[in-house]
């Protein structure tokens, strides 16, 4: 097999889950490997990829059930599902097809590079659940992520025709996603949308920024209450980037209260109590992979984040 080079490469076959049928090949490695897109193109291009035996082009399209052998890089390594129990992890609704939980702060959708905590994947592991298979190891099942320091409601596919259906409503634009944020000052306007691209910050690793060029975002946002030094919003996401209530609050120059990575005042985060940014994903409203019907999912405010609403309901 051509490719990267014999001392350089990680030499892997699998077969294709039927759940990423009809996906482009650098899309699908990247899924399956839990590669960058960038990175997974690289493979394909460097001829270190092959389905059926035949080396193939990075716009190629996947079959279920192919098999697929990559040339990965050496260095990277293998990220594994640790089966740990989640406190304050709930269910909301489970059925074949799907599983909603509600979220705690502090912990992650599935295993990254350089993360140690607890995950989303690895609770439900814990709990006995069987989640779809598609997507790459660490990841099987997610369909969409909430940063580990936020809070709120999230679906997991249990079925391969729920993963596939899901993630494809998630691309479109098609599910409706709900939060409440805590923004420092007050937007001015008190109702408005953000549509600015994002994409990696420039300069500064792990950080996204509002860029020319970046993907394009959009955030609804309505003032529902409004303090001293502080508005609670209720934000609505059309697109689904990473960070992106973050970035774009930010962008405002009205950061979520507690995201100093951000710009967010510290002091007020003492005051308040919150080791956290205040973002909860409050509502998840989408079609049931398996009959259509439009169904919604919701979340409470948390301990935390409803004790510095009534620090600052006290003080207005």
């Amino acid at each position: 097999m051509p490719g990267l080079g014999a001392a350089a490469v990680d030499r892997r076959g699998v077969p294709v889950p039927d759940g990423l049928e009809g996906l482009r090949l650098d899309a699908a490695i990247a899924r399956m490997f839990g590669l960058s897109r960038t990175a997974a193109a690289a493979v394909v291009d460097a001829g270190g990829a092959t389905l059926d035996g035949t080396v193939r082009g990075r716009s190629d399209r996947v079959r279920g059930g192919s098999w697929l052998e990559v040339e990965l890089p050496a260095a990277r390594r293998p990220l594994t599902v640790e089966a740990t129990p989640v406190a304050g992890l709930e269910i909301v609704h489970d059925d074949d097809d799907i599983v909603v939980v509600s979220k705690p702060p502090g912990v992650a959708a599935h295993p990254a590079p350089g993360y140690t905590g607890p995950t989303v994947v690895g609770a439900l592991a814990a709990a006995g659940y069987r989640v779809s298979t598609s997507g790459a190891a660490e990841r099987q099942g997610i369909v969409h992520r909430l940063d580990a320091g936020t809070s709120g409601v999230m679906v997991v596919a249990k079925s391969e025709h729920a993963y596939t259906v899901l993630k494809r409503a998630f691309r479109e634009r098609e599910v409706e996603k709900v939060y409440r944020a805590l923004v420092q000052g007050h937007p001015d306007p008190l109702r408005g949308t953000v549509d600015a691209p994002i994409d990696r910050h420039p300069r500064r690793d792990g950080v996204f920024a509002v860029v020319a060029g970046g993907k394009p975002s959009v955030t609804h946002y309505d003032t529902e209450e409004a303090f001293r030094a502080a508005s609670l919003l209720w934000v609505r996401l059309e697109t689904g980037r990473t960070h992106q209530i973050r970035v774009h609050m930010a962008a405002l120059r009205h950061p979520c209260v507690g995201d100093p990575l951000y710009g967010a005042d510290p002091t007020l985060a003492r005051h308040l109590g919150l080791s956290r940014q205040w973002l909860h994903a409050a509502r998840l409203e989408f079609e049931h992979p398996a009959d259509g019907r439009r169904v919604s999912f919701t979340s409470p405010d948390p301990a935390d984040l409803a004790a510095a609403l009534d620090i600052l309901r006290a003080e207005s």
